[in-house]
Parts: C-alpha cells; structure tokens; sequence
C-alpha cells in the first residue's frame, strides 16, 4: 500500500519504498509539522544519495549534521535529530542486519511490536503505539494484540498520522490534535 502522508508524491513515495524512511519519518514527527516531518527521509536521499541505515551509520557525524541541517533542514533541530538518525540506522544495522522492517516482521505480538519499537532511540510508548497503529492501518501488519499495543491510536477515527492518507484526512487530524490540546489547556486553567 502507498504512503500519503506528506503531500509530495516523490517523499511519499520513498516512504513507501522504504521502511528505514518511514521509520526515520515516525522518529523525526516531534515538535515539528508532521507532513514535514515525514518529508525528512526525502531530503536525506536527495542530500545524502541513500537512507540504508548502512550508509547512514558509518557517515561522518559532522558531514552528516551539515546535510542535515542544510535549509530547508530534515527538522527544526537539525543537529540533534542527524545525531538521533545515525543512532536509529546503527541500531537498525547491529539488531536488524539493516532490514528495519524485521522490526515488525519478526514481532510475535502486538505487546512484542510495541517494545522493539519503544527500544528505538527518539521513541517513547504515545510514538511507539503511534507507529503500531500505522503500521497495522497502511500497512496491515497487525500482530495478534496489536489494538491493545497501540491503544486509542487503534481505533477507527483521525487520532495521529497513522490516520492520514490525503490532505484532508491529515486536515482532520490536525483539528483532532488541537481540540485535544484545547480540552487540555480548558481542564488546566480550571483546575
């Protein structure tokens, strides 16, 4: 099944070619848009010429963060996340032999899914059952426990970019997102 999640067919098209890409997107969605986000991997390719996690691993840290930060950048914090990414592609390379989708592959539960992917660096458990649910609603990997594993970002609705496949679904969810936050700030102030 095709990516649509960034609204350019050429970086959704390397997400959809490739599960580091759509990995490096997921860790990349943090205090950033989440349609630039995900247009990182794009930007790396076009840079860096790959996003196998090998290439990616051995690169200098220091070339690798220029690229990386060069505007427009893969994210608002650059340098951190090309440090974040190359931990991602050794992790990939030394648990994974560089085939990331072993990571989901090789899950034998939901339960199982969720921990290898929070073991992840930049991936805490609301990421880690963000990235369960994509990858059980666009790419029908769905372990037996998977709902449970990815919670309310299972169910049916426009929760997170697991539900996002045009721009009006991730319309939809950008207004879920900001309704949530709003209830958030409402409950604060009246507590």
């Amino acid at each position: 099944m095709a990516i649509h999640i960034t609204g350019d067919d050429a970086a959704d098209q390397v997400l959809t070619d490739s599960p580091f890409a759509l990995l490096v997107g997921m860790m990349l969605d943090q205090q950033y848009p989440m349609e630039h986000a995900f247009r990182g991997p794009h930007k790396v390719l076009t840079r860096f010429g790959t996003v196998e996690p090998k290439a990616i691993a051995e690169a200098d840290p220091e070339e690798f963060a220029a690229m990386a930060t060069t505007p427009p950048a893969i994210h608002r914090y650059g340098r951190s996340m090309a440090a974040r990414l190359q931990e991602l592609a050794r992790l990939v390379e030394d648990q994974y032999a560089g085939h990331t989708e072993r990571l989901w592959t090789e899950a034998e539960t939901g339960v199982d899914l969720l921990a290898r992917i929070q073991a992840l660096p930049g991936f805490g458990r609301q990421k880690a059952q963000i990235f369960v649910a994509l990858l059980a609603k666009q790419l029908d990997v769905r372990p037996e426990g998977w709902e449970q594993a990815a919670g309310a970002y299972a169910e049916d609705g426009f929760r997170s970019v697991a539900d996002v496949t045009d721009p009006s679904s991730l319309q939809k969810v950008r207004d879920h997102k900001k309704a949530v936050k709003a209830k958030a700030k409402a409950g604060a102030e009246a507590g």
